[in-house]
């Protein structure tokens, strides 16, 4: 009688704890099981971070232009050119062309996470082989550098007419 209880017991707990070989369905009638792991979100071209909209000036405003320049020759100049130019990090000529403004601000803000997260980002590392330092930028910093970009990128093109 023992060795039926236990046997009982062993079956119901195998039943119970095993797995189907067929897919299961959720709620809404799909036949794949949900991943642990969340999709990973479209790229829309602006980055990761806190910057999801820019509104660019028109024309461009000089004082923030001049404060994004200052802000380029203390903590930007060292590693980036305005031309094309290569040094440690990417030339900035035609950054303005090749991204979206929000992306630029996030880089500039998020370095860490658009490294570890953004598609475009990761394939610059694998170009420049630096990781770019934090430069502790606020978004107020980053916008005048990005009003900034646009003015020496706008100044590039007047100067090859």
């Amino acid at each position: 009688m023992k060795k039926i209880i236990i046997l009982i017991v062993v079956a119901f707990s195998l039943t119970a704890c095993g797995s189907s070989d067929s897919p299961q369905t959720t709620s809404s009638g799909n036949s794949k099981p949900k991943s642990m792991v969340p999709d990973r979100p479209v790229d829309d071209g602006k980055g990761i971070g806190e910057v999801k909209n820019v509104t660019l000036n028109d024309p461009l405003d000089p004082q923030m232009s001049q404060k994004g320049k200052a802000i380029y020759e203390m903590k930007c100049a060292s590693c980036h050119k305005l031309t094309s130019q290569r040094v440690v990090g990417p030339g900035w000529e035609g950054i303005t062309e090749r991204r979206k403004p929000e992306w630029i601000m996030n880089m500039a803000t998020n370095v860490e996470v658009m490294l570890e997260e953004d598609p475009a980002a990761q394939e610059m590392l694998k170009e420049c082989l630096v990781r770019m330092p934090n430069q502790n930028l606020t978004i107020g910093d980053a916008r005048d550098v990005l009003e900034f970009m646009f003015e020496n990128d706008s100044s590039i093109k007047a100067s090859e007419k």
